[in-house]
């Protein structure tokens, strides 16, 4: 404490000209004394001025005037933020019908509509080999697990789902979690916290699950623009090559449905000692010709004859693998694959994985059996990207904007968070079409939109019906089309004159693949 007062002197001419005797005698004093003198500072005085200022402001009074807080009126008002700034969420009661697949009810069993915003992709929640693997296995084992893991919930099924995982993505091992959120923030905090001076770097559009991963890590972290390989390659150059390092990117971005350039993400790894962290959620099952994902994709021909690493593919140098049984193969939960040892690395050590209930297993079978399905069908693929494709092709002969990309994911662009409840609104009354809108903080203040995701289910009908009620919508309530978004110079890349336009990512002849053989499969299907 003297130490200290000895370089306050020297800084503050009142405590150079007094000694420590004089300065308790003035600190004892209460009507006067230190604080007095303080107020006459030039620089503390201004500075009690300030925090009385701030004390006295709403919620901010002295002790002696300070209420109990308000609990209620802390939750209303963080609602009226949300109400007032248009983010909102309301939540719609839907009920969707395994037989009538995509269709559901609301409140009323009898007010149906047809859903186009569900992540199950392929409709395989309502196909018939799925449901009867349950219902059998429900009947066998139950409908709990009996505990986490390490306790009573590891059962055979939980392993031959885990192998059928590491064999769909070429890896050593896999391990299952209750879901892609956990999965994700158990592995990046665990990883984070525990590799030594860690550094990982985040695309700007992950996840929220990578995001509180990579937070509750307390790692180092450093974001590049979205999809930006140069601007990696700038943050990976400010640090030591020798320091660990994770980048930590998504295949699909499931908002605006862009695709990420991989190979590049992959060779910075390579070239900086660093790790891959991908996350393929909305590309499993949906991408490659045994539903492996983007990875898998991008060497389709290769993949399709020798499934298995080893084979030269770009598979064999993604470091981990996550993904989710929750979207496009029909139940819950999520997954991590890689190395035998960072499997079990993440097994011992993730309290996400450690202190939770393990999967039920009647859904651990239903995840099973339809990974396996897919693997051998590409039928509710192919339907899906060619519905995929006739939305985004209709839509923009209407004018209607939709944020160009190369996956199945169809953003329609309202750019205003009023505009595009509004339209979910009216699909919903008006039209039974099941759409949510989409706004911050899921997208910038600017980019609402709806999220439409065509199915292999949705029919020319249906179709039709979706864009002529688009149509009348945009019609009745004037919003932007293409043409007014290049006017502004484009937004999302809609009416942008400078964007050169995208390829889908399933080309046509991969579309056409085995087709024969499978046209013959169809009546096995559900949808």
């Amino acid at each position: 404490m003297e130490s200290v007062l000895l370089h306050a002197r020297k800084a503050c001419p009142f405590l150079h000209g007094n000694n420590t005797t004089v300065l308790r005698q003035l600190a004892a004093k209460k009507s006067s004394g230190l604080l007095l003198k303080a107020n006459q500072c030039p620089v503390m005085g201004a500075a009690i001025q300030t925090r009385g200022a701030h004390s006295n402001a709403p919620g901010n009074t002295s002790q002696e005037q300070q209420q109990p807080f308000s609990y209620e009126g802390f939750y209303k008002q963080m609602l009226d933020k949300k109400h007032n700034d248009k983010s909102y969420r309301y939540f719609n009661n839907i009920n969707r019908l395994a037989k009538k697949f995509p269709m559901a009810h609301l409140a009323r069993p009898t007010d149906e509509v047809t859903v186009w915003c569900a992540n199950d992709y392929l409709g395989m929640g309502a196909n018939p080999l799925l449901l009867n693997t349950m219902k059998d296995t429900l009947d066998r084992y139950g409908a709990g697990a009996g505990g986490t893991r390490n306790i009573a919930g590891n059962a055979e099924l939980h392993l031959q789902l885990e192998s059928e995982l590491a064999d769909l993505h070429h890896t050593d091992g896999a391990l299952v979690f209750s879901s892609c959120m956990v999965a994700n923030d158990a592995t990046l905090s665990t990883l984070g916290s525990k590799m030594p001076n860690c550094v990982i770097f985040s695309d700007e559009l992950n996840h929220a699950s990578m995001i509180e991963g990579i937070r509750h890590s307390r790692a180092e972290k450093h974001i590049f623009r979205h999809n930006d390989p140069e601007h990696l390659e700038q943050l990976l150059q400010s640090v030591d090559i020798n320091r660990p390092k994770i980048i930590a990117f998504e295949s699909v971005y499931s908002m605006c449905g862009s695709i990420a350039p991989i190979e590049k993400f992959v060779a910075l790894a390579k070239k900086y000692n660093a790790i891959t962290f991908l996350d393929e959620v909305h590309a499993v099952g949906i991408y490659g010709p045994r539903g492996a994902g983007v990875a898998e994709h991008l060497d389709f021909d290769l993949n399709a004859a020798q499934p298995r690493r080893g084979n030269g593919g770009i598979m064999d140098q993604i470091d981990i693998y996550t993904g989710t049984l929750g979207k496009s193969f029909g139940v819950v939960g999520g997954y991590i694959a890689g190395s035998s040892q960072f499997i079990d690395m993440i097994r011992s050590y993730a309290p996400g994985f450690i202190f939770t209930t393990s999967l039920p297993p009647v859904v651990v079978a239903g995840g099973k059996a339809c990974i396996n399905y897919l693997k051998n069908s590409n039928v509710e693929r192919r339907m899906q990207q060619l519905n995929a494709r006739t939305v985004k092709s209709r839509l923009g002969e209407l004018g209607i904007p939709v944020v160009p990309n190369p996956s199945h994911i169809v953003p329609v662009l309202l750019g205003d968070a009023a505009a595009a409840k509004l339209a979910s609104d009216e699909l919903l009354s008006k039209y039974n079409i099941y759409v949510q809108s989409i706004n911050f903080p899921t997208v910038p203040v600017g980019h609402e939109r709806l999220r439409i995701t065509p199915s292999p289910g949705h029919t020319p009908e249906m179709i039709d019906h979706l864009v002529d009620s688009l149509q009348e919508i945009w019609n009745r309530y004037g919003f932007k089309r293409v043409a007014d978004y290049e006017a502004e110079g484009g937004r999302c890349n809609v009416g942008d004159k400078n964007f050169d336009g995208v390829k889908p990512m399933w080309t046509d002849e991969q579309l056409n693949y085995n087709l024969s053989i499978e046209e013959s499969q169809q009546t096995t299907l559900a949808v």
